[in-house]
């Protein structure tokens, strides 16, 4: 595979036309609602995130991801789009999004921003057009509209159900109806449309020109559709019987529009980045990484894990195979967005319901926070140490757990709404970040925000952790800068002869990683101790632990 060395952040900014700065990047993902308030309304925005640019770099990360900026009736956190050209104002404004970008720039840091293909908001220009223009009109070729069944269309055209719960199909008011996979507001674009097509290759082109480096892309394996009569049940969709050509997900022809994408990608110098969003068997993840695609896939293989030695160096070895095949890297990814914070899922007993545990407020059972802290330290340091790329989110440098017990009045999540508050949503990830261990909402903004910070994260707070040399903040800091030094090629050699309870590999450059699954200490092999995610037990490496090496018998630079 390709050999590089990961990129620092200079002061100089970044360095000039390196197109491979991926491969191994580090990249941090803001969403930008819950970051950072520079004007006190209660919506992270733009200035606060170039305000924090500082900490972005003492951190040690090579890219931001930002999460939908875009304006938006938050229906889905800003994943419902009504321009894909534009900031929402209450987030900042153009001129604002360049100043960020430009600071980013200057600190080493590259921008990778949200893509939302599969749908707009129902308030986007287009689907206003559709919904005032007549069945069977042009306007309406844009999205996925069918003719409802009964004499009149009063029923929907199928069965079918959204991801967020409820029917996937709405009415038009005049007989037709419009698929929606997600929330009502949420209509799906038709990509046999080659306006569709056209638009988001105007779009892509526009972020690129500003200075983008790269585009994450929300839900790639929906895009392509095969929207033929008879429709078929949801039973049907259901059924593992497809192969690669389900209906709505992962149809073989999506790879058309990426690799129409990519020819546009790569008119640029650097070309730009792009890595998808695709819940697709690990053996059909690789089309969506190849360097004629988008180049890169996310791995959710490891968040979806449990904590168990064999679990996870068997998803190593096989998606590290699966880069090997696409020619891409691979990527590692615990926490998100979309999911219960992994400081939180590792302090609750293997094979937890999340979804039901949310349920009771986060008390059924109750985690053990120390014991989860200290596994997803451990976690964390064993994914950077693999070859690829780490994705991170905000707040987990810091040991977040998840806020399970908002109350209903101020849940945003369309999950809980759209499922009549059957599963509770993702709002417990998305609780804004506490700069300060003061203050109404601990440094986030001035009063208020739009989701409450818990007193409780006072202690999480980054002014008291930068205080703490043992703090999970200064352990992110030593980690990253570690990885800065040692990352080289992207290979690993395993390690035989270890504990069934331990995953170890070294690395090239002569340093290894070593992580103990287990409940007990295991020996240590010689060698000088590079960085440990907790305190050492002599020549041991603790319980729930991982620690790099520099091997006795290798050279020190």
């Amino acid at each position: 595979m390709t050999s590089m060395t990961v990129l620092g952040n200079v002061a100089a900014g970044l360095p000039e036309k390196d197109a491979t700065w991926w491969r191994q990047a580090v990249v941090y993902q803001i969403y930008p609602r819950s970051f950072a308030d520079s004007n006190g309304d209660g919506i992270g925005d733009l200035p606060g995130i170039t305000a924090r640019v500082p900490y972005l770099r003492e951190l040690g990360v090579d890219a931001v991801w930002l999460s939908p900026f875009y304006p938006s009736a938050l229906a889905d956190g800003g994943y419902d789009v009504d321009d894909y050209r534009d900031v929402d104002p209450r987030i900042g404004t153009l001129a604002q999004f360049d100043e960020m970008r430009a600071a980013l720039h200057a600190a080493g840091i590259r921008v990778v921003v949200d893509i939302v293909p599969n749908h707009t908001s129902n308030r986007h220009v287009w689907f206003q057009e559709a919904l005032a223009s007549p069945p069977g009109s042009r306007a309406r070729e844009r999205y996925v509209f069918r003719r409802g069944l009964g004499e009149h269309g009063e029923l929907p055209p199928s069965d079918w159900t959204s991801t967020f719960g409820g029917p996937a199909w709405h009415p038009a008011g005049d007989g037709d109806w419009y698929l929606h996979l997600f929330a009502p507001e949420q209509p799906d674009l038709n990509w046999a449309d080659d306006e569709v097509r056209q638009e988001f290759l105007t779009t892509l082109r526009f972020w690129a020109d500003r200075g983008v480096d790269g585009f994450r892309i929300d839900v790639a394996h929906a895009l392509a559709k095969d929207m033929a009569e008879p429709l078929p049940t949801q039973a049907d969709l259901d059924a593992d019987i497809w192969g690669g050509a389900h209906p709505l997900e992962d149809r073989d022809e999506v790879h058309d529009i990426y690799r129409e994408w990519r020819r546009l990608f790569d008119e640029y110098d650097p070309p730009r980045t792009a890595v998808a969003e695709a819940w697709v068997p690990a053996h059909r993840r690789s089309r969506y990484a190849s360097p004629e695609g988008l180049g890169q896939a996310f791995n959710f293989d490891l968040l979806e894990a449990s904590w168990d030695a064999a679990s996870f160096a068997s998803i190593i070895d096989k998606n590290l195979e699966l880069a090997r095949e696409s020619g891409a890297s691979s990527t590692w990814v615990l926490s998100n967005h979309d999911v219960v914070r992994h400081a939180t899922r590792y302090g609750l007993p293997d094979g937890t319901d999340l979804a039901a545990w949310l349920l009771t407020d986060g008390t059924d059972p109750a985690p053990d926070e120390e014991r989860g802290r200290r596994r997803a330290r451990a976690a964390t340091l064993l994914t950077l140490a693999l070859p690829g790329s780490a994705y991170l989110y905000q707040g987990e440098e810091l040991g977040l757990p998840e806020v399970a017990d908002l109350p209903a009045d101020v849940l945003q999540d369309p999950t809980f709404f759209r499922s009549g508050g059957e599963q509770k949503g993702r709002d417990g990830c998305r609780v804004p970040l506490p700069w300060a261990s003061h203050g109404p909402t601990l440094g986030f903004g001035d009063e208020r925000a739009h989701l409450p910070v818990p007193a409780s994260f006072a202690r999480f707070a980054v002014d008291r952790q930068e205080a703490d040399d043992a703090s999970t903040l200064a352990f992110y800091r030593r980690a990253l800068a570690a990885r800065r030094r040692l990352q080289t090629t992207e290979t690993l050699t395993w390690l035989t002869n270890v504990p069934a309870t331990v995953v170890a590999f070294a690395r090239p450059g002569g340093w290894a990683s070593i992580t103990n699954f287990g409940t007990t200490s295991v020996p240590m092999p010689a060698g000088q101790v590079v960085v440990s995610s907790s305190p050492l037990d002599g020549d041991h490496v603790p319980a729930e632990t991982t620690v790099w090496l520099r091997l006795a018998d290798a050279p020190v630079d």
